[in-house]
């Protein structure tokens, strides 16, 4: 059974910073793209980032190309994202996400992939 689990969110200043961590369990992360995705209330889904499996290329939205940086550990199995100079913008629950995406490299579209996190919120407000 694959799980997610999502942690590291919480309330910043703008301008702060925090890492946010996607630990798995029933599937090795290293072998499928992962991404990170948030959900602002009213908004659709977004596509934050995503890490390509093997190689580990990364991509990212143009909101937060720049800014934010996604990793992989490989030994602890587990997914983060660095987000700096955070935005009152960047207001979300954020979600980690993972599956096979139809043999794609890699995705930012929400519907390529199958797996999830129950999400961590990040809130940016002074």
């Amino acid at each position: 059974q694959v799980q997610l689990v999502e942690s590291g969110g919480g309330l910043v200043q703008p301008g702060g910073s925090l890492r946010l961590s996607c630990a798995a369990s029933g599937v090795t992360l290293k072998n499928y793209p992962v991404g990170w995705f948030r959900q602002a209330p009213g908004k659709e889904r977004e596509g934050v980032a995503c890490i390509s499996s093997k190689a580990g290329s990364t991509y990212y939205g143009d909101s937060v190309k720049g800014r934010f940086t996604i990793s992989r550990d490989n030994d602890k199995n587990t997914v983060y994202l660095e987000m700096n100079r955070l935005k009152p913008e960047d207001t979300a629950v954020y979600y980690c996400a993972t599956g096979d995406l139809r043999g794609l490299a890699y995705s930012l579209v929400s519907y390529d992939y199958d797996y999830w996190g129950q999400g961590t919120q990040v809130t940016v407000s002074s």
